[in-house]
């Protein structure tokens, strides 16, 4: 469900608009003269999305490594490089 307030709502009543975002985890869009203006989400909710967004330039990043042709490895051999870091723990 998408949220719209208006700017003068966050102006006026921030702690109402806060407890919004914070319950909800969604972005609460502002509007000003009945135009989008911003966005408004809790600290949790923009860092949820930060870390998904990392994430996926990541796997776009090595998506693109793979179709240019850099080495990949099997599953077995990531798991047996994976076994061999954390034997030397």
């Amino acid at each position: 469900m998408m949220l719209i307030k208006p700017s003068t709502a966050l102006r006026n009543d921030y702690g109402k608009i806060s407890m919004m975002a914070r319950e909800s985890q969604e972005p609460i869009y502002i509007t000003k003269n009945g135009e989008g203006d911003g966005v408004f989400m809790s600290i949790e909710a923009f860092e949820r999305r930060e870390a998904i967004l990392n994430m996926r330039e990541k796997v776009m990043l090595a998506e693109q490594e793979r179709i240019s042709g850099a080495k990949t490895m099997s599953v077995a051999e990531a798991r047996e490089k994976l076994q061999e870091r954390f034997n030397e723990l």
